[in-house]
């Protein structure tokens, strides 16, 4: 491998790669090679623009910690998440769209039972959130679990927060439950705000100097699993928000789009009565079998 120039050293690399002893690996990093030098050769990669990615990637790791993800957030800007979720989650018509995970979602979240308050002191306007969880023949999904997670008034998910002394987290906004026989859950949280994605580090540098917004539409998170089903990752959005069109990390799908509907105050779903304003929101998920089931 001696005087390799611009030229032969794309096959040199990947020649090294022979004695790769998983196939997979070894065809994913040939591709990533080739794609890699291809990109150079066409823009004429400058070495100060190479030291720049560098600097840049090292910054996003000195940022990602165990509650900031800034990995995810660049793959998230740059449409790769979506790509890779796209790719992944094809399903058969009238299932629930799959979209991005996001870098908020945290193992361990507290247990509800169905028509609780997750919010626990989030700040937030009041609002009903009620579905059923079906298959794709319309048949209920009995107690499968619901993870929803979402950001405050204010455009903070719980994990943003400073913890407590002894390193805790208070979890608001953020919870686990499960359906009932007939499929159905519900629960109280606030309503949801559209709001920045963090902008403060690497990535939202990169996005400044490329003139994108940081901002996403208002949404709910959701993860919900049950046996035989594929485990279903994504948002519902709110109608009529400014960023649906423009979301920066392109997760939208006109699927997910749903009505929170305005109430006046007085009597809530829930049997209590509210002196201010509230929200509904009102949406079912159809989950995609991954074995056959029974009629």
């Amino acid at each position: 491998m001696r005087n390799l120039n611009e030229d032969t050293i794309t096959q040199a690399v990947i020649a090294s790669l022979g004695g790769c002893g998983e196939e997979r690996l070894r065809t994913v990093v040939t591709s990533l090679v080739q794609h890699l030098h291809s990109f150079a050769r066409e823009v004429r990669l400058t070495e100060a623009e190479w030291q720049a990615a560098i600097a840049f990637l090292t910054a996003v790791g000195h940022i990602t910690d165990d509650k900031r993800q800034e990995f995810i957030l660049l793959s998230d800007v740059l449409g790769l998440s979506t790509l890779v979720t796209a790719q992944n989650h094809a399903k058969p018509a009238g299932c629930t769209e799959a979209t991005v995970f996001g870098p908020f979602y945290v193992e361990g979240s507290p247990d509800y039972e169905c028509h609780a308050d997750i919010a626990n002191g989030a700040r937030g306007e009041p609002c009903f959130v009620r579905g059923r969880v079906l298959d794709v023949e319309g048949r209920p999904v009995a107690h499968a679990l619901m993870e929803v997670w979402q950001a405050d008034q204010d455009g903070h998910y719980d994990v943003q927060s400073p913890p407590a002394a002894d390193g805790s987290i208070t979890h608001r906004a953020r919870g686990k439950l499960r359906t009932d026989a007939d499929g159905r859950y519900a629960f109280r949280s606030i309503l949801a705000e559209p709001y920045p994605i963090p902008h403060d580090g690497p990535v939202g540098a990169l996005l400044a100097a490329l003139g994108r917004h940081p901002w996403r539409p208002a949404h709910l998170h959701f993860m919900i699993q049950a046996s035989g089903y594929e485990t279903l990752i994504t948002h519902v959005f709110r109608d009529g928000d400014p960023y649906l069109e423009s979301d920066a990390v392109f997760g939208v799908r006109s699927t997910l789009v749903a009505d929170w509907v305005r109430h006046a105050a007085g009597a809530a779903p829930d049997g209590s009565r509210l002196d201010a304003p509230y929200y509904t929101l009102d949406y079912d998920f159809v989950l995609n079998p991954t074995t056959r089931q029974a009629a």
